[in-house]
């Protein structure tokens, strides 16, 4: 199997490695210091805390929705590493301005940051899976897919860790430095030219989202596809909004646990990209993309049961991280969390791998761009709901029970996919012996 850890050696994927990991990591340094400072110092309640939380990742998804379309034309018709230099200049702006709004508390500065990376990472996100099939073999496809996303989990844990540890005066001023690193290591990315026919832009953000979609989703493959990456992310977003909320509220415990929460939780997805490459030795398939996110379920209902059952810190204290690590319950939660995100690893790195080897090379951005859109209003309707039912008083236990039915939702979806792709093989098995 040539698509193994010895792809870092290589110009042809290191940097792009590298740009990606420091723009994961910017993103989440900056996001989870401003959700830090939102949930301990700003807001002093359980549902104004879980309302931030989902406006922001709501903001941050937005941009996807509305821009995909036109991102995923740009990089089928322009030189992608082009796009990609341009994008990391214009991040070094957008954390100019996030850090002055970390430094001054500001909300709608702080909102505002995010929004604008949510338009850097929707540019950003086609070109990065569409580079992999033009700078690779086919066989190295699967592992460089699972390297970029264990990557992109391992940039998360240290942005989250790192933003629990600093202050907000270290927190601006790294986001300044790391962005202004991505901008170096692009520069390193090797050219990546159109490789199809020129097509004329469609600059009509709601037409050309439309004809991208309806172009995609009639092939029943993608279609199952990008329904159960879609729905895993909506099952993400609702995680990720509780996250903060579920460590403060419910195990009572401090910042620094909030952070190592999320870290734990990216360490899993890390974990859950490289294992699936081993057990698929680099074929690109969904076999066990049903078996993964039905025990994704399992998981999600002991993290219930963990939270439940937790005996909560003495009123107007918080757990410091030693102490939540000895309360007796911790290991459940920590490997509820940890098994989670292994399994979330497990079921959608295969995908990714799939949406950009199913179709042709020059169609690739164009086919993550139309998953990008459908992905993105699966994560609002996740926001909206995790908002909706912390406004209608659902407990946060009864969220994640709410999370557990949909990866059993999901899981049917993902038998489907395997089916389909199953009866293709055997179609195109039977055209070859004709």
């Amino acid at each position: 199997m040539k698509a193994s850890f010895r792809l870092l050696t290589t110009r042809r994927f290191l940097p792009l490695f590298a740009t990606q990991f420091l723009g994961a990591f910017n993103d989440n340094l900056f996001k989870q210091a401003m959700i830090l400072i939102a949930t301990y110092e700003i807001y002093s309640n359980a549902r104004a805390e879980a309302t931030f939380s989902a406006i922001a990742t709501g903001l941050f998804i937005l941009p996807f929705f509305l821009f995909s379309a036109l991102s995923g034309q740009l990089a089928d018709s322009m030189d992608k590493t082009r796009i990609i230099r341009i994008v990391k200049t214009i991040e070094i702006g957008i954390m100019v301005a996030g850090s002055a709004g970390l430094l001054m508390q500001s909300i709608p500065l702080m909102l505002a940051a995010v929004l604008a990376l949510g338009v850097h990472s929707t540019f950003f996100g086609p070109i990065k899976y569409a580079l992999l099939p033009q700078h690779l073999e086919g066989d190295e496809v699967l592992g460089g897919t699972g390297l970029v996303e264990a990557s992109t989990y391992c940039a998360i844990l240290a942005g989250t860790i790192l933003a629990g540890k600093i202050n907000a005066q270290a927190a601006a001023v790294l986001a300044i430095v790391v962005a202004i690193l991505g901008w170096i290591t692009a520069r390193a990315v090797p050219p990546a030219p159109p490789t199809g026919e020129h097509k004329k832009l469609d600059w009509h953000l709601i037409r050309s989202s439309g004809r991208l979609i309806a172009a995609t989703m009639h092939i029943p493959r993608l279609f199952n596809a990008i329904l159960a990456i879609s729905c895993f992310w909506m099952i993400g977003s609702i995680l990720i909004i509780e996250f903060p909320p579920l460590v403060k509220n419910v195990f009572t415990a401090d910042k620094e646990v909030a952070s190592i929460f999320l870290a734990i939780f990216s360490v899993g997805v890390a974990i859950g990209s490289v294992l699936i490459n081993r057990l698929l030795g680099g074929r690109v398939s969904a076999r066990y993309a049903a078996g993964s996110v039905a025990a994704m379920a399992l998981f999600v209902v002991l993290m219930s049961i963990a939270a439940e059952n937790w005996t909560p810190a003495p009123p107007g204290t918080l757990f410091t991280l030693r102490e939540f690590l000895t309360h007796h319950h911790s290991a459940l939660a920590n490997l509820s969390l940890l098994g989670i995100a292994v399994t979330g690893g497990m079921f959608v790195v295969p995908l990714y791998a799939f949406l950009t080897t199913t179709v042709e090379i020059e169609q690739t951005a164009r086919t993550v761009a139309a998953n990008n859109i459908v992905n993105s209003g699966a994560m609002v309707v996740g926001a909206l709901l995790a908002a909706g039912l912390t406004q209608i008083g659902v407990s946060i236990v009864g969220v994640l029970m709410s999370v557990a039915v949909m990866c059993i939702f999901t899981a049917g979806l993902a038998w489907r996919l395997d089916r389909s792709c199953r009866d293709h093989e055997r179609e195109q098995i039977h055209v070859d012996m004709d």
